[in-house]
């Protein structure tokens, strides 16, 4: 109604303004009558461009999209909430960091769950661990007596045979002999010779093989365990732990070897795997200074063993030398009698070599016994007998493998049957 009132009124005044004005008149004029209508067109057309105007402002549903993000902001919160349960763990870890001897008390249960003893009996795994050096042995006596007196040249052809199988040429020499005096002129066949060679191995070797003795009186008995670089000591210590431990002994580990990261790694797996606190230190912290502490802590938590590892040094080196002297001197300011048992490892794929390890370490830190280490992967098993021929050393535990049950102690009447490649009976 409002428009038509409005255009009503104009289009009077535009007829008067029509008149006067002639070019309007030609545009309007073919239809004058009506001119009314026409302007209510033209009023009624205009407003209805004019809505079109407004709708750059119908630009807005672009802005409908927009809440779409929106939801898909809270998922994220609900992400984030379950961080709040993990928080709670870590109080777990920090228990069994403060208090290692408590919590692992019951590893050594698992330990012997989780790793099966071996199948085969030791015997059996001792022979397959020798047959490098008791296959080099039997194929050459084979070959030597098979349809064949003993002579002076067999004779000599043994003993060379037992020199390169690293028995030393003392002990090949006591061997042969005896051979001799019994079995001299007669044909002799290679299952004989190997009889009683192992015969006469068994007799060199009885009288040091001797188990590890522990003495219950002393809080804690202090083992110390050294030797060249590879030969296994940390491997050993291990082994030693997890007899102990099944036992029912109380164990502590001192990573003793502060010159390698890795060797303190390996004996926290260790301490871990058997149930016994480790002490250690920074790479590259004081060694003395450290075996110090772990006797200190030994002796507080009153523990039965306390196992102490010290880094690989070579033989010739004077300055390595003497920094094993010093961890000794430091562990009698606390213990004047300890350490009460020092262990030499020995790697017998050294061969000869071992002698000089054996002289070294025994003047410098008092050697009490040995363990032969990686008997499996030599040809050179004959070299245990050299060193108890000449050192008379006790020979508390030989190593066939890497696994914790591949550690026994020496039994004399076995090693010698082993390496001749004869049955236990």
């Amino acid at each position: 109604m409002i428009l038509r009132w409005f255009g009503r009124k104009k289009p009077e005044e535009q007829a008067r303004k029509d008149e006067t004005a002639a070019p309007l008149p030609e545009a309007v004029p073919a239809e004058p009558a009506p001119a009314e209508p026409v302007a209510e067109e033209l009023v009624q057309e205009t407003p209805v461009q004019k809505p079109p105007v407004p709708e750059p402002v119908a630009e807005e549903p672009p802005l409908v999209p927009e809440p779409v993000p929106e939801p898909e902001l809270p998922p994220p919160p609900a992400v984030e909430t379950p961080p709040p349960p993990p928080i709670a763990p870590p109080s777990g870890p920090e228990e069994r960091e403060d208090a290692p001897e408590i919590v692992r008390n019951d590893l050594p249960a698992a330990l012997t769950a989780e790793e099966e003893k071996p199948k085969k009996g030791w015997f059996a795994r001792l022979k397959d661990g020798l047959s490098k050096s008791s296959s080099k042995l039997t194929e050459g006596i084979s070959g030597i007596f098979t349809k064949r007196k003993l002579d002076d040249e067999a004779l000599e052809e043994l003993e060379e045979l037992l020199i390169t199988a690293d028995l030393g040429p003392t002990t090949a020499a006591k061997v042969t002999a005896e051979l001799a005096r019994t079995r001299f002129g007669k044909e002799v066949s290679p299952e004989e010779v190997k009889a009683t060679l192992a015969a006469e191995v068994a007799k060199i070797v009885g009288p040091v093989a001797k188990p590890l003795e522990i003495d219950a009186t002393l809080k804690p008995h202090v083992i110390l365990v050294v030797g060249v670089n590879g030969t296994g000591k940390t491997t050993t210590i291990g082994k030693l732990a997890r007899q102990f431990r099944a036992e029912g002994k109380t164990v502590m580990l001192a990573a003793g070897d502060t010159f390698r990261a890795a060797a303190v790694s390996q004996l926290k797996i260790w301490g871990e795997r058997t149930g016994c606190p480790v002490i250690s230190r920074d790479t590259g912290a004081d060694a003395a200074g450290l075996a110090f502490d772990a006797l200190e802590e030994a002796r507080r938590q009153g523990v039965d063993i306390l196992l102490i590892d010290t880094a690989g040094r070579l033989q010739n080196k004077a300055g390595l030398m003497e920094e094993l002297r010093k961890i000794v001197r430091v562990i009698k300011k606390v213990d004047e009698s300890a350490p009460h048992t020092t262990l030499l490892t020995l790697d017998a794929t050294t061969g000869q070599n071992a002698h000089n390890q054996v002289e070294v370490f025994r003047d410098m830190v008092n050697v009490s016994g040995l363990i032969l280490t990686k008997l499996d992967g030599s040809a050179r098993g004959g070299v245990l007998v050299s060193l108890a021929e000449r050192f008379k050393l006790p020979v508390h535990a030989i190593g066939i493998g890497e696994g914790v049950y591949d550690l026994r102690p020496f039994d004399a009447d076995q090693f010698a049957k082993s390496l001749m490649g004869l049955p236990s009976q």
